[in-house]
């Protein structure tokens, strides 16, 4: 199976409880969380619309909300981008280790999640506090 993730994803899937923007975008989070785990699931990355976003309500076309908020989004997506190789399909186990690694301390996250409403109930997020 493949999943196609947008690259803050990468951080989000980590620390996912259960919140989200509606239902629909939750439980699809959800299935996606439990799919990245697998190990045939073959990633591609992106700093577009990705799997995750097909359900969520703030989706605009090809928008996270709009274009000052998508700008913001594929900023945090190229952050995390700059630091693997998105041209290449990955294996999730592998890259879901390689982001852990990578992306390891307050420092290595901070203009990725410092704004993000989620950080007070991320668990990636707390782990690095």
């Amino acid at each position: 199976m493949k999943i196609k993730l947008r690259g803050h994803h990468l951080l989000c899937l980590q620390g996912f409880q259960g919140y989200g923007y509606s239902e629909d975008f939750v439980s699809n989070m959800a299935r996606i969380n439990e799919k990245r785990n697998s190990e045939d699931c073959r990633i591609t990355l992106s700093n577009e619309p990705d799997d995750i976003c097909s359900c969520c309500p703030k989706l605009n076309g090809n928008y996270c909300e709009n274009k000052k908020q998508n700008e913001i989004i594929v900023k945090m997506d190229d952050e995390v981008l700059s630091k693997l190789d998105s041209e290449k399909e990955y294996n999730s186990i592998e890259l879901f280790e390689e982001t852990s690694l990578i992306f390891n301390t307050l420092k290595s996250v901070e203009n990725i999640c410092n704004d993000c409403k989620w950080a007070e109930e991320c668990l990636f997020y707390k782990k690095l506090k």
